[in-house]
């Protein structure tokens, strides 16, 4: 649990101001209709957080865990509330839950695709704040909805939105937070007892591990996901995993395994005719341009081809897949020796990253393009 000392260190690591985190609190609390005192107040109360001198009441620490996305604590001292006040509260949080029904949970989850379409063309930075409202939004639901089917629908609900807004809080560059929303995805996801949602929200939290360099730890996560799941799962989203498992093996260098799972991935996929998983995006196409950048991790010139044609075919409202594709592609070209089009390929992926202001594209760009001027010199 964080306490007020670190809340400068989470501003800096979204490179909010002070003004940033008044505006996202008063936000917080406008969504709870709660009424929070003048700016100048609030700068007031943030400096004492910080400096110790205070701590927050237990309304403010409830905040801060809604902006920042952790638990925040301690909370200071809270007299007592009169019983019928905290009874009158809950009769409306339950009868809030209860207006939950199925068409409702159907149009959040309608709420949730269209984030996600919008977010593959915009990228995360532009939805990141809408979708973990949507996440808070129904997550406030989930406790105190009573019917065991509603209640089922509505947390694979949660777990879906929450998945999402941690892998736009991966593509920010904000690896904790993508962390701690895959946590809460993975917890919805157990009790609305889908092993698909499961595997997929589970798996998915490795590639924060990959991108921390923990690959060997991403691969087990993988592993036990698919294991878990068996051959309950669609086997699109068995293709999906394997593509994953292949993808861990290939950051750790690991050709054989890399080789047996997308070989595996291939084969699932081409019997997945009539699959349909809102959650993934995964064709022949984007296998191929998936293949291509596990094989240009090992340095395998025929990466070059899988990508090269994996550009040609890729549907354009991928920006930030085609960002990925282009510094793949840059990558596999600098290993060849092919400068001048990997120089060619990185100023695409530059234009795509900064398209969708994608912090972890920007990274592979400047890392590529280190790579082309190093084989330059």
């Amino acid at each position: 649990m964080l306490e007020p000392g670190d809340i400068d260190q989470l501003c800096r690591d979204r490179g909010w101001t002070r003004t940033r985190l008044i505006h996202a609190l008063r936000t917080a609390s406008q969504q709870r209709d709660d009424a929070l005192p003048a700016d100048d107040s609030l700068r007031r109360m943030v400096r004492q957080w910080v400096s110790g001198t205070r701590q927050p009441s237990p309304l403010y620490a409830s905040l801060l865990a809604d902006v920042f996305g952790v638990p925040f604590g301690p909370p200071g001292p809270r007299a007592p509330e009169p019983e019928s006040s905290t009874m009158d509260e809950l009769d409306e949080r339950l009868s809030r839950a209860a207006a939950v029904d199925q068409d409702v949970v159907v149009l959040l989850q309608d709420q949730t695709q269209s984030l996600r379409s919008l977010d593959r063309r915009l990228g995360a930075a532009q939805l990141h704040t809408q979708s973990r409202a949507h996440v808070e939004q129904m997550a406030g639901l989930l406790p105190y909805a009573t019917g065991s089917g509603t209640r089922a629908q509505l947390a694979g609900a949660v777990a879906q939105a929450a998945s999402l807004a941690g892998w736009q809080a991966l593509d920010m560059g904000l690896e904790r937070e993508a962390w701690l929303l895959h946590e809460q995805a993975r917890a919805a996801a157990h009790e609305c007892d889908d092993p698909a949602t499961l595997a997929h929200v589970t798996a998915q939290q490795a590639c924060v591990l990959i991108d921390l360099d923990r690959v060997d730890e991403a691969s087990r996560v993988v592993e036990r996901a698919a294991t878990a799941a068996g051959s309950r799962i669609p086997g699109l989203l068995r293709a999906w995993l394997w593509a994953l498992y292949a993808e861990t093996r290939a950051a750790a260098g690991d050709e054989p395994r890399t080789r047996r799972a997308l070989e595996r991935a291939d084969a699932l996929l081409a019997s997945a005719d009539g699959d349909d998983l809102p959650f993934l995006f995964l064709d022949g196409t984007h296998l191929a341009r998936w293949r291509g950048h596990c094989l240009a991790r090992l340095g395998a010139e025929e990466a070059i081809t899988h990508l090269t044609r994996a550009a040609e075919a890729l549907d354009p409202t991928f920006v930030r897949a085609g960002a990925g594709l282009h510094c793949d592609l840059a990558a596999a070209l600098t290993a060849a020796g092919e400068l001048d089009a990997a120089e060619v390929e990185v100023s695409r992926a530059q234009a795509l990253a900064s398209l969708t202001t994608s912090t972890r594209q920007q990274r592979r760009v400047t890392k590529v393009s280190a790579a082309i001027e190093s084989r330059q010199r």
